[in-house]
């Protein structure tokens, strides 16, 4: 019996013509590791093979665009200063403040502006006491100011009115529109140190100090200003007919001391001349005062009550008046005696020129007769 060969039809993978075999699995390409991998990364692979060099100058170029594109938008005219906001003042004018902005800005736009720089331009001015300088981007610069507040006028050196605030910084000069106050300050220094300043400061502290005792006690009318170039020395010169008198009052106690000085001044109204008192010294304490006259005499009380101060002061007048006549006296008697003396003087001589003359005339005759003599 012979055997029979089927021969097997290869039709596809599966072995069978036509149709699939069953469990079969159909392969597909193998996806690439780096589909999903980010730019930065492939970035970072490709750069791994450009060399040092050629890095560095890649940076070179990338920091130099950056740059040149920052100078290009700061330089633009979207920051150019349109505006300036002044803030906070009463006694300076704003277009004070403006024009100083606008010189510093102008060149350097918005964005550029050295703000530090400005803000020290501004507190240079005499009223300005601090500033605030800020940008408001893209256009505008704002500034707010806390102006000094005035406290006193200070007479300088010069003879200038000057408004000074309570650290001592001199302001503005006093305007006539502005109010006078009752009395003003002197002795302040002209030194441009830390020490003066200190100084000045403590001085400022110690007339308003004055001013508010004074005030209470209705004393301040009566002073024209008060010199505290030593505060432990303080002295204040009167107002009005009093003008010329200087009344010392010492490191404390003031208001009683000037209160003490007025009450010798006005006791009597009889008081001759007051021109002719110079200083009242109420530096002592103790009720003690020292009434000092032009003629340079003085008198001094010991705890008296105001008449007899006053009495002491018309005395104290009426001595010096009687002192000079007597110092006039005594400068006329010696010139007198001198005079007397040349008078004595003069009548010895002649009598003596005359007794020498009437000798020497005897002489002749006698020497005549001798001759007349010896020819007979």
């Amino acid at each position: 019996m012979r055997e029979q060969l089927i021969a097997q039809k290869v039709g596809n993978r599966s072995g069978i013509a036509g149709q699939p075999r069953s469990g079969a699995v159909t392969q597909k390409p193998a996806r690439r590791e780096n589909d999903g991998e980010p730019f930065s990364a492939r970035l970072r692979s490709l750069l791994g093979y450009v060399p040092a060099f050629l890095k560095l100058a890649l940076a070179i170029v990338i920091g130099v665009l950056v740059f040149a594109g920052y100078r290009a938008a700061a330089s633009a005219s979207f920051f150019q200063l349109r505006n300036v906001e002044v803030q906070g003042t009463s006694r300076l004018q704003p277009a004070e403040i403006q024009a100083l902005v606008r010189q510093s800005v102008d060149k350097t736009g918005v964005w550029q502006a050295d703000l530090n720089g400005i803000n020290e331009r501004i507190e240079r001015l005499p009223w300005v006491k601090t500033a605030i300088v800020s940008r408001v981007l893209p256009d505008r610069i704002r500034v707010r100011i806390t102006e000094r507040t005035q406290r006193a006028v200070v007479r300088t050196s010069a003879g200038r009115f000057r408004w000074v605030d309570e650290d001592a910084a001199l302001l503005g000069e006093m305007q006539p529109t502005d109010q006078i106050p009752a009395f003003f300050l002197r002795g302040l220094s002209d030194e441009d140190s830390e020490s003066a300043h200190n100084e000045n400061r403590e001085r400022v502290a110690k007339f308003l100090e004055l001013q508010r005792d004074w005030d209470a006690a209705g004393l301040s009318e009566r002073v024209s200003e008060v010199n505290l170039m030593d505060i432990r020395d303080v002295r204040a010169q009167l107002a009005g007919d009093n003008a010329q008198i200087e009344v010392r009052l010492g490191s404390r106690d003031q208001a009683e001391r000037l209160k003490s000085a007025f009450k010798a001044l006005d006791s009597h109204d009889d008081i001759p001349n007051h021109a002719l008192i110079s200083y009242i010294d109420m530096s002592l304490g103790n009720g003690k005062a020292i009434v000092g006259l032009t003629s340079g005499a003085h008198t001094t009380t010991d705890g008296v009550e105001a008449p007899t101060a006053a009495a002491t002061v018309a005395a104290a007048v009426v001595r010096a008046k009687d002192k000079k006549t007597v110092a006039k006296t005594s400068a006329t008697a010696p010139r007198a005696k001198a005079n007397a003396d040349d008078q004595r003087t003069v009548t010895d001589k002649t009598k003596k020129d005359r007794s020498d003359r009437s000798k020497k005339a005897d002489k002749k005759s006698d020497k005549s007769q001798i001759a007349e003599r010896r020819k007979q």
